[in-house]
Formats: structure tokens, C-alpha cells, sequence
């Protein structure tokens, strides 16, 4: 069993979808919480509520991680309210469908700051104070298989996560002789409520069962990686992406698939 007791972890996008399934499954491991989702989210207490009930502390801090000045109030009311960081997992993301030929501009830009722009931010100022006080420190940023896989109507997002999976190995990098871990995790076709708002049910659960793996992934699956990747035993992994999609990036490789 994988034990974070007395560590104290700051998920961003926590209010729902991955983000709280991440923060969910560290507080199943013993960490204590530091939540945040956008202002007036009408999820992040009920979140909290849940993480409570696990017999761990939790903060919810609602801020806007999509500029520089709402990451450097969330990170400086993270470390007042909980002590220190810990564990950081980086979820902030944005992401609108459109043809390439029509893609707005200023939709572009917003993605890159919110999926992009605001991971640096993040990570940079929860990377300082790891630094200061020592003692090493794991970070996980969410990626999205949409990294490697050029999926149509998703130029900005995929180019957005693809400089995620750079940026993460390069901070690794920087951050390895402060022993402080740092990868990414790229979901596949996750069951959020994003999703639902994107598909029918009978579209969800159509292609679902289409997927290698027979299902689509959830929350839970992706929270569970990333405590793994906060623990003790998986201290010799930075610098990774580590896909978890039931092998979405390979579902049309499979025999019954090929060309003949």
C-alpha cells in the first residue's frame, strides 16, 4: 500500500473530472489536501466535503490559475494554510473544438495560456519552495495522449500538452539535484463530465466499448498513477510521460483492425 501520511499535495483543477480524482486517491493514501478550481466553481466544496470523509485535512482555494498573479496567490495561500508543499499535480487545462481553417486566434492564445502558460507558473513558484526548504518533492503535471496523437479539430490543445511533455522532461532535468520528481501523465478517453458535455451517453458508452481495453478510463485510474508517481516507490522515475489510455493511442493497430 502506497502511504503519503504527512505529506501535504496542492491540486489545481480540482473540482471535478481528473483533478479531483487525483486529489481523491492521494487522500485515500494519507496525504492532506490543498484543493483549488476557478472562482465560483460549484464543485470544489463538494470535493472537499468527500476528502474529509477519508479522515484527511483539506483546503479549498478557489483562484484563477490562467494568470501569473492568481498562481502566485494560490501557492502563497497553499503554504500559509497547510504549512508546506509537498506534492504539487499540475491540471489546469483549456480546450474548445474547431476546424484548423476557422480556429480563432484569441481562442488559440487562451489555450496555450491556460493548458501551457499556467503549468510553468505553477510549477515554478511550487518549485521555489521545494528548493528553499529542501527536501526534495513530487510533481505531476496532466498531459493528454492529444500530445503525440494529432487528433482534427484540436490544433491548440495538442500543441499545448505537447509543450507540457517538453516542458516536464526540462524540468526534470533542472530540478534533479534538488531529488525532486517531476512527470506527466497522459490520459486517454477519460469518462469526466467534460465528456458528457461533449457527447451523448450512447456516444460515450458506443465508443467506449470500442476501446482496447473494452471501457473508458476514469478519474479514479488517473489518480491512482499519479499517487504512484508521488510515492516512496517511485522515487528513480523523473523526467517521464507515462500514457494511461487502455492503449487508446493504439486502437487501430490491433489485428481485427489492420489492413489486410
Amino acid at each position: 500500500m502506497i502511504n503519503l501520511s504527512g505529506k501535504k499535495a496542492l491540486v489545481t483543477g480540482a473540482g471535478r473530472g481528473i483533478g479531483k480524482g487525483c486529489a481523491l486517491e492521494l487522500a485515500r493514501a494519507g496525504a492532506d489536501l490543498v484543493i483549488n478550481d476557478r472562482p465560483g466553481s460549484e464543485h470544489l466544496e463538494q470535493t472537499k466535503s468527500d476528502i474529509l470523509k477519508l479522515g484527511v485535512s483539506c483546503h479549498a482555494l478557489p483562484q484563477d490559475v490562467f494568470s501569473r498573479p492568481g498562481c502566485e496567490q494560490l501557492v502563497a495561500d497553499a503554504i500559509e494554510s497547510s504549512g508546506q508543499i509537498d506534492i504539487l499535480v499540475s491540471n489546469p487545462a483549456y480546450s474548445r473544438r474547431c476546424e484548423f481553417l476557422d480556429y480563432d486566434p484569441e481562442v488559440f492564445e487562451q489555450t496555450l495560456q491556460g493548458t501551457l502558460l499556467s503549468g510553468f507558473h505553477m510549477s515554478q513558484l511550487v518549485a521555489r519552495h521545494m528548493v528553499e526548504r529542501g527536501g526534495g518533492g513530487k510533481m505531476v503535471f496532466i498531459s493528454s495522449v492529444q500530445a503525440e496523437m494529432p487528433i482534427a479539430r484540436c490544433v491548440a490543445y495538442g500543441a499545448a500538452k505537447a509543450g507540457v511533455n517538453h516542458m516536464v522532461r526540462s524540468i526534470a532535468v533542472e530540478l534533479a539535484c534538488h531529488k525532486i520528481n517531476v512527470n506527466a501523465i497522459e490520459p486517454g478517453w477519460i469518462d469526466t463530465p467534460g465528456e458528457h458535455e461533449s457527447f451523448s451517453e450512447e456516444t460515450i458508452q458506443e465508443e467506449g466499448s470500442r476501446l482496447p481495453w473494452g471501457r473508458m478510463g476514469t478519474p479514479q485510474d488517473i489518480g491512482q498513477a499519479a499517487t504512484f508517481l508521488c510515492s516512496d516507490q517511485a522515487d528513480y522515475i523523473t523526467g517521464s510521460i507515462l500514457a494511461v489510455d487502455g492503449l487508446f493511442r493504439y486502437k487501430d493497430c490491433r489485428a481485427e483492425d489492420a489492413i489486410q
